[in-house]
């Protein structure tokens, strides 16, 4: 598992070790107190999920990889493009360059719902699916952010994004995460192998990462209040989302890690498997291609929340317990996606999993462990403002 010392990769990471998995974590950063602190049967090697040297310790014997390291969040600039290429795109591919090298067959990637871009639409007269027009400038500054119909003007009606819908990064971010489920597809296609992507929609929970200017909107309020702050809420505040827990995000993963594993061939990624695969001059190509499991090689599968919230009700949720009060400010930001919700009918349908934690407990739990010692209602400040 790259990543899993991360925000969701120690969630996956618990929840594969009460599977009675063996589990070998790849994380970058890997603190002195963390091996002695890690659940029965996982082991962390320090390394980066690019670097082959790394990969050469520790892929033989592994049956699934899960591949959670990432460069997440919106960049700052163009000046931040080169890093999230080489540790999004330049990683994965010798991650799966090195999978193909050791004859591992099965692979988890965790992706992410910013490959859509803005989210799907339906016409208010017809409900027929509508691609929006790009929002105009003059529409923002007069408040109008509801992204209308190219032909009549008419506001469009959000709707809930299922996997088919069209794909339109709108980030150096977006786009190295979209490279990344390419370069996995092409993978199994190439080897045989099986691999699926899960296109997290807003994580939130307890360890969310906070005080970085790549975070999310979830954990942008989150430190907002931390700092007895008021969060800024951009345009307002009616922006869709779909919210989903860390442990449901990482029940999903195991899902999906059991999906795969359990159509692999008994032992397809043993070391003795590969080395004897090797003995015989087959290669590993020839061991994928006989382990491969039916149906298709790569799937995608959204992972979202129960229900559809705005950012306003996240802001509000986050505040309330410290006694705060979120600030609307009518801001925008030119780019920034009005509505994107999950339909995650799809990974319930076929793997069996759906949100377990509800919205409002879930964000009360999280708000709560925010609040400072001696509750107070502070002036408003400023902070960074978020749009989701």
């Amino acid at each position: 598992m790259t990543g899993g010392l991360g925000f969701i990769g120690s969630a996956v990471v618990s929840a594969a070790a009460a599977e009675g998995w063996h589990v070998t974590v790849l994380d970058a950063v890997v603190p002195a107190s963390v091996p002695g602190s890690l659940p029965d049967g996982v082991m962390a090697v320090r390394g980066d999920a690019g670097d082959p040297a790394a990969l050469e310790r520790v892929l033989p014997g592994t049956d699934v990889v899960c591949h959670l390291a990432a460069k997440v969040g919106l960049e700052l600039g163009m000046a931040d493009a080169p890093a999230y290429v080489g540790q999004n795109g330049l990683a994965t591919a010798q991650l799966v360059a090195a999978m193909a090298h050791h004859g591992v067959c099965g692979l988890v990637l965790a992706s992410s719902m910013v490959v859509y871009g803005e989210g799907t639409y339906v016409h208010p007269a017809d409900s027929r699916p509508v691609r929006p027009a790009p929002r105009r400038e003059r529409d923002l500054a007069a408040g109008l952010f509801d992204p209308r119909d190219a032909h009549d003007g008419e506001v469009l009606l959000p709707a809930l994004t299922t996997e088919d819908a069209p794909t339109d990064p709108r980030s150096v971010y977006a786009l190295t995460k979209l490279a990344q489920e390419h370069l996995v597809a092409a993978w199994a296609r190439s080897t045989g192998g099986t691999a699926i992507a899960l296109r997290y929609h807003n994580v939130y929970g307890p360890g969310l990462p906070r005080d970085t200017p790549y975070a999310g909107v979830a954990a942008l309020f989150a430190s907002a209040v931390a700092r007895c702050e008021a969060p800024l809420v951009f345009e307002d505040g009616r922006q869709r989302r779909s919210f989903v827990h860390v442990d449901d995000v990482a029940q999903a993963t195991i899902a999906a890690i059991r999906a795969i594993a359990g159509s692999l061939a008994p032992g397809a990624g043993s070391r003795a498997r590969v080395e004897g695969s090797l003995a015989r001059g087959e290669g590993p190509r020839a061991l994928l291609k006989a382990s491969a499991a039916p149906g298709p090689a790569f799937r995608v599968f959204n992972v979202g929340g129960p229900s559809v919230q705005t950012i306003l009700d996240v802001a509000e949720a986050i505040s309330a317990p410290a006694g705060i009060r979120p600030v609307v400010t009518g801001r925008y930001r030119a780019g920034d996606v009005r509505h994107i919700t999950a339909s995650s009918a799809a990974i319930t349908a076929e793997l069996g999993w759906h949100p377990r934690i509800g919205f409002a407990e879930g964000m009360r739990s999280l708000a709560e462990s925010l609040v400072s010692v001696g509750r107070r209602r502070p002036p408003v400040a400023e902070g960074r403002g978020a749009g989701g």
